[in-house]
């Protein structure tokens, strides 16, 4: 789930840091530059596990702040495809199931990857597993909010969030009002940079609940089949 990166970068030390030691100083900035921010291809910075080396630190015309090249390895989330992970539910939409870990909200069970079959409750804002009983009859299983979910990771989608262009020129903003209306609406979508998807739709797992349950009553009726063969007197075979 945690991996290691090896990065390297050029870290920027400005003037009013020249007090503290060198190391510091770029620990510092290396956490400040990419603490809890998704690198493209590389996953979620968690936090700094140790520098690797240090190069010569250079000041550039017009720039009184030192410039370091740093070769360092960093924590990051990014769980490998097929990693069976437990999160929480954070809400349901007809979209699917949204998991959040706690610190990484982007995880998405789409409905089609939840136990079959199942369909989206309007008035709850949940999804329900429809299942089977023995008789024929169905046992609604409701995916609600906050509760644990266990699932496995099936895909994860990058993408860039970077500007890609220069602003809109004049000539385009002669288009009708709608058109432009349109375009401006989807220039201010939010991309997400890192996207989890997941999977529940195999034996063990889903809701926890729904397994503990299970495993409650199974262990119950073990217990309840667990019986002393008698003999003739009515004595217990067991011998002391």
């Amino acid at each position: 789930m945690f991996v290691l990166a090896e990065l390297k970068d050029t870290v920027r030390i400005a003037p009013d840091q020249f007090n503290l030691q060198l190391v510091d100083a770029v620990r510092d900035e290396i956490d400040r530059k990419l603490a809890n921010k998704v690198l493209l291809n590389v996953g979620l910075c968690i936090a700094l596990k140790e520098i690797v080396s240090l190069q010569d630190s250079i000041i550039l015309p017009g720039d009184g702040a030192s410039h370091t090249e740093v070769l360092f390895r960093y924590i990051v989330f990014r769980p490998m495809v097929g990693t069976v992970m437990t999160g929480k539910i954070r809400n349901c939409s007809r979209e699917g199931v949204h998991v959040t870990m706690g610190f990484f909200d982007d995880i998405l069970i789409p409905h089609a990857a939840l136990q079959h079959p199942s369909r989206f409750d309007e008035a709850e804002q949940a999804w329900v597993w429809e299942y089977p009983l023995e008789d024929g009859a169905k046992h609604d299983l409701f995916m609600d909010v906050g509760e644990p979910i266990k699932f496995r990771v099936s895909r994860e989608i990058f993408e860039e969030t970077s500007p890609v262009g220069p602003p809109k020129t004049d000539a385009q903003s002669t288009q009708g009002p709608s058109t432009s209306t349109a375009a401006a609406t989807a220039a201010q979508e939010t991309k997400t940079p890192y996207k989890i998807i997941g999977a529940i739709n195999e034996s063990g797992l889903g809701v926890l609940s729904w397994w503990d349950q299970q495993g409650k009553e199974d262990y119950q009726d073990d217990e309840d089949n667990a019986e002393y063969d008698n003999d003739e007197d009515g004595e217990g075979a067991c011998e002391e």
